[in-house]
């Protein structure tokens, strides 16, 4: 099997849809990022890498984030982040209110805004200097030190982020956020803004292909139990309300961004990104999911 030609096949093939995406215009700074780009890493356990386009090219990984910080979370705080947050698939829009006032101030799931934000809560209590703290622990796991905010984003997201600031609101109000309400959304903001690009995502993601270990270092990030369901986790629930089509189409666990990015992890054999601007109707990556699913296709790897 040669990965780098069937990278380069795919590159061809997805060419027509750059176009046809949308990018994330309620986000001014994403509104202005040129739709016809495409991106695409793979980086395996036995320490190869392969790329094709516009892979050197940092973005904002968006959502992406909030596997990163459900991450570090778990770590230090194993089942107990449950008591806060769910582990079911949401089958709304990702930033809904209605299902949060309908369970009562409990998120679905850690991957939706709402759940993101309550992780985000949990990191301001185990961390001294959260923002400094999360993103050494994000270049550890890619093996970099370049790795940081975008904070043009992060301010652009933070002068917009109405719906947010509502959903950690009305968690407040249900004594889900125990931090100030600015805190979380100031945190928030900057994990959403992290600029990163395709390489880099593949390799900080590693471990998760690796029962948990992160191969560049040798280190336990995870233990195998909680790698497991982290990945069940990002395969029911880590690509927003199309969660099912994703597994059906790419039979991966994975997780977008608005940004246009999504990871998926083989485990046992590797990780693949990819980054495509324009998104589809359920704010994932239009170009991204099909190159996802080509590449299961022509390798004939999948979880399933």
């Amino acid at each position: 099997m040669n990965i780098q030609t069937i990278l380069h096949q795919i590159e061809e093939e997805v060419k027509p849809l750059l176009q046809q995406g949308k990018v994330a215009d309620y986000i001014p700074m994403l509104a202005a990022v040129d739709p016809n780009q495409f991106a695409m890493s793979v980086a395996t356990l036995n320490n190869e890498t392969y790329n094709i386009g516009n892979y050197t090219k940092k973005f904002s990984i968006q959502s992406i984030s909030k596997v990163y910080t459900l991450i570090a979370a778990f770590a230090k705080m194993g089942d107990k982040i449950w008591e806060r947050t769910g582990r079911e698939p949401s089958g709304t829009p990702f930033n809904s209110l209605v299902q949060l006032e309908r369970e009562n101030g409990i998120p679905r799931n850690p991957f939706i805004n709402a759940g993101a934000l309550v992780i985000t809560d949990m990191l301001l209590s185990i961390y001294k200097n959260p923002k400094t703290e999360l993103i050494e622990f994000i270049n550890q796991l890619a093996g970099k030190e370049n790795i940081g905010f975008d904070t043009e984003v992060a301010k652009s997201e933070k002068e917009h982020g109405f719906r947010n600031a509502a959903l950690t609101n009305f968690l407040k109000s249900h004594n889900n956020i125990f931090n100030s309400i600015e805190a979380v959304l100031d945190l928030y903001f900057c994990h959403c803004s992290i600029s990163m690009n395709t390489e880099e995502l593949a390799k900080s993601y590693l471990f998760l292909a690796n029962g948990g270990i992160n191969p560049l270092t040798n280190e336990a990030v995870l233990t195998p139990s909680q790698t497991k369901r982290l990945n069940a986790l990002m395969l029911t629930c880590g690509t927003y309300d199309e969660a099912g089509d994703f597994a059906f189409r790419v039979g991966l666990p994975g997780k977008s961004g608005v940004g246009g990015g999504i990871i998926a992890i083989i485990p046992g054999k590797m990780t693949v990104a990819v980054w495509s601007p324009g998104l589809n109707k359920k704010g994932n990556s239009l170009a991204g999911i099909q190159a996802l699913e080509l590449f299961t296709t022509k390798t004939g790897i999948s979880v399933f």
